[in-house]
């Protein structure tokens, strides 16, 4: 699903302006870079994209006719979701989850949202939530290794992340965007993820 990825895809966009910050100054980097819902303070509010409201409303009908239905509720949030509007998009994920509580898919999605609305901490909660169901989900683990790194700074716990998607599932999508960000992490910060820092050598 488009949502599951709509993170990596704008990490991959800046990585390469970005892989060389410094560790004091990474919050305001990450933000900006990550999660580019986000306004500056003097900045104007990009015009919210527009939602096909014949879509809205036929959704609305089904979920008239198949209450019990989650799917409705999903391809709502998917709506919202490409609009950026995140906010309405989580609210129907969560609605979703309630009738199928066990959709990885839908859960990762809801994660995804919380963290452009730059609540981090919700979002991680989501994608441990999507793990306990699966804890080899490629898509939640790599999800959860870029907001370990974006959104918490956490850059052991994104290179674990990320390395573990790159041991289940090496030849996929979600492993090769891993890898990617795994060897910018680690060409930006030796140290990171089990690797030795380079150590000069001595002359006579």
């Amino acid at each position: 699903m488009k949502a599951q990825l709509i993170v990596v895809a704008v990490v991959c966009a800046f990585f390469g302006l970005i892989v060389g910050w410094i560790l004091g100054s990474q919050q305001a980097t990450f933000t900006s870079a990550a999660a580019p819902t986000a306004s500056a303070p003097q900045a104007a509010a990009p015009a919210a994209k527009t939602v096909d409201e014949n879509q809205v409303s036929a959704l609305q009908q089904d979920m008239q006719r198949e209450p019990g239905n989650p799917r409705t509720r999903v391809e709502l949030g998917n709506l919202y979701f490409d609009a950026e509007r995140y906010d309405q998009a989580a609210h129907w994920y969560e609605e979703a989850l309630k009738l199928g509580p066990r959709d990885l898919n839908v859960s990762t999605d809801l994660g995804v949202c919380y963290y452009y609305l730059n609540q981090s901490d919700r979002a991680l909660q989501q994608f441990d939530y999507s793990l306990g169901i699966d804890p080899t989900h490629a898509k939640t683990l790599l999800n959860q290794g870029v907001v370990k790194a974006f959104g918490k700074q956490d850059l052991e716990g994104a290179a674990a992340a990320w390395q573990k998607v790159i041991e289940l599932a090496p030849d996929s999508q979600e492993g090769q965007n891993a890898k990617k960000m795994l060897d910018g992490l680690k060409s930006a910060h030796p140290g990171v993820g089990g690797a030795a820092p380079a150590t000069p050598r001595g002359g006579q």
